[in-house]
């Protein structure tokens, strides 16, 4: 066997490698991203509870003040009722102060509906903080997580890395070309196995011919149709399949 040939594989399998835990560590800030602004649609729903809970407490004192001034102002018409001179006079201060009174009767009503109100809003708020807070603690340890892998990621890159230097140094200088060229055109899958005389990466049909050489083994061949160099193999064993399993960063 051409001895490029298992070197050539061995270098696909690799670079598949690569490309994956490079594409697995930039989905960090993403996916940070992405769970930060569930942490952030949390705060804007405590934050608008409150709002709503403190322009009910405004609108209480606000009431409450409605209150202390018709007070002074019933006190007064009191002073004044006693000091009337005429049944007229008399009249129209009392008439004033059932007024008054009356408005003092509505706003207290409105003043307890505003606390039955304040009451489910009260419950809102803490139901929202505590939301909150239990998001947070999800939040922290998924970023611990998630930075747990991707540091795990980012030691077997270099590792990984490191092998794929070596490896490169016993391929011939033209077959290694001949890899790099077809990896960039065919989106990083230079490699693909021949199974039932058809090549795995474009389903096309060699002619028998190709196949012949392929059975000997002594050449790098490529497809006619896809390019990608092609090896011997059963379908299971192609590089085209992902050779680690899925993504570790999302859970």
């Amino acid at each position: 066997m051409n001895p490029n040939i298992p070197i050539v594989r061995e270098l696909h399998l690799i670079d598949f490698r690569i490309r994956e835990l490079t594409e697995e560590i930039a989905q960090l800030p993403r996916y940070i991203s992405e769970i930060e602004n569930k942490l952030e649609s949390h705060k804007v729903a405590r934050a608008k509870d409150q709002a709503v809970l403190e322009e009910n407490r405004k609108a209480r004192r606000l009431m409450d003040g409605n209150i202390s001034t018709c007070e002074q102002k019933m006190s007064q018409l009191r002073v004044q009722m006693g000091e009337a001179k005429t049944n007229t006079q008399f009249r129209a201060f009392q008439k004033e102060i059932e007024f008054s009174e009356n408005e003092i009767r509505k706003t207290e009503d409105r003043i307890l509906d505003k606390m039955v109100e304040a009451e489910k809003l009260e419950n809102n708020v803490e139901e929202a903080e505590k939301a909150l807070q239990a998001e947070k603690l999800v939040v922290a340890k998924e970023v611990g997580r998630v930075s747990t892998q991707v540091s795990k990621d980012e030691n077997e890159l270099a590792t990984v890395e490191n092998t794929r230097e070596q490896l490169i140094t016993g391929i011939s200088p033209q077959v290694l070309t001949l890899y790099t060229r077809v990896s960039k055109a065919r989106q990083g899958i230079a490699v693909a196995s021949v199974s039932n005389e058809r090549c795995m990466a474009c389903n096309v049909v060699l002619r028998p011919h190709l196949t012949q050489k392929l059975r000997l083994g002594e050449e790098i061949l490529t497809c006619e149709s896809c390019g990608r160099i092609l090896y011997r193999g059963n379908l299971q064993e192609t590089p085209l399949e992902d050779p680690a399993g899925e993504s570790n960063i999302v859970a």
